[in-house]
């Protein structure tokens, strides 16, 4: 799917204020110069956690590209102290590790999607700009493994929460996120436009208190909402 698909025009990419995080300064600058010439606005960047962590409140960035492996505090800790400090941030890992481990702690931690280098510069363009509007975006291969794992994952009893505040049309959005399908293909299925798409799923993460899609999808398969059948 093209950023475009994904509901952000061009002209509208220079709205996204991106942070670029990577100790290595030539994949760094690449990164950013990418990004920038695609019409981004890159607000930051940073060779470790700590400057990132520093340099966080005051960029105030939409999208944060961040590598797992940078000097302390790790990608996966930085990710969840900018979730804390701003749940609304977007955090798109850009890992050289596909490994298991490594992409369920990022996602546990509060990133929202997970490529790995080997991606083109095209998809790190589409990655952003849909991560931008709430998409969970993982390379081929990777969203399954998420999915799966949370099928399993047997954690602590959440806060209760009131099901029934949400309306009809919500809880139908919830079972199609749930399912993997991406806001487009929910938008196509229902009928309705990709902007009412977005709107029920941040008036859903409201109501039941949660921080992300990626949060949004595991609730609604611990409420069985995803009748364990993914589609395309």
């Amino acid at each position: 799917m093209s950023a475009a698909d994904a509901g952000e025009r061009p002209e509208e990419r220079s709205e996204i204020r991106v942070m670029v995080v990577d100790d290595h300064p030539m994949w760094r600058e690449g990164v950013e110069r990418d990004l920038a010439e695609a019409g981004f606005t890159v607000v930051a960047s940073a060779g470790t956690g700590a400057d990132a962590l520093a340099r966080f409140p005051a960029s105030r960035p939409n999208v944060v590209v961040l590598d797992l492996q940078i000097p302390e505090p790790n990608g996966v800790a930085v990710t969840a102290q900018m979730v804390q400090q701003d749940p609304a941030v977007k955090v798109l890992i850009l890992s050289a590790s596909g490994e298991q481990a490594d992409v369920l702690e990022a996602v546990k931690a509060g990133a929202i999607g997970y490529l790995v280098k080997s991606a083109s510069k095209a998809e790190l363009i589409d990655a952003v700009a849909r991560t931008a509007v709430g998409d969970a975006v993982f390379t081929p291969g990777l969203a399954a493994l998420v999915l799966g794992e949370y099928r399993r994952l047997n954690d602590e009893p959440e806060p209760a929460r009131e099901e029934s505040q949400l309306t009809e049309r919500e809880t139908e959005v919830l079972r199609l996120v749930a399912k993997g399908l991406s806001y487009k293909d929910i938008a196509e299925r229902l009928f309705i436009s990709h902007r009412t798409v977005q709107n029920h799923v941040q008036n859903t993460l409201r109501k039941l208190q949660l921080h992300n899609r990626v949060h949004l999808v595991r609730y609604a398969m611990e409420q069985g909402l995803d009748d364990g059948t993914p589609e395309s």
